[in-house]
């Protein structure tokens, strides 16, 4: 009896999960993210066209950047992260996750 239970522990810890056939490959690039709609940007199109400063930040998903063209934000990748960027007129004019 407790050989088996080992043979079959054994047994188990050997199984290899590989992930569901569906499931898409981690994004690597913020283009890839966006596509896959990581950070849930589909859910703010409503924004586009609304002006920047007008967004309350408490809306938006935890972490989310809003994003001016003279503004310095960091170069890291985090595809879950919401990006709600401007144009110069201070609209918005895209989301993307990164």
């Amino acid at each position: 009896m407790r050989a088996a239970l080992i043979g079959l522990l054994l047994l188990g810890a050997c199984a290899t999960h590989a992930p569901p056939p569906h499931a898409s490959p981690a994004p690597q690039t913020a283009e890839e993210a966006t596509a896959q709609d990581a950070c849930g940007a589909s859910r703010f199109r409503h924004l586009i066209g609304t002006r920047l400063d007008a967004i309350d930040p408490a809306t938006l998903p935890a972490g989310a950047r809003l994003i001016s063209p003279d503004m310095m934000v960091t170069q890291d990748f985090r595809p879950g992260r919401l990006n709600v960027m401007s144009g110069t007129d201070g609209l918005v004019s895209s989301l993307a996750c990164y």
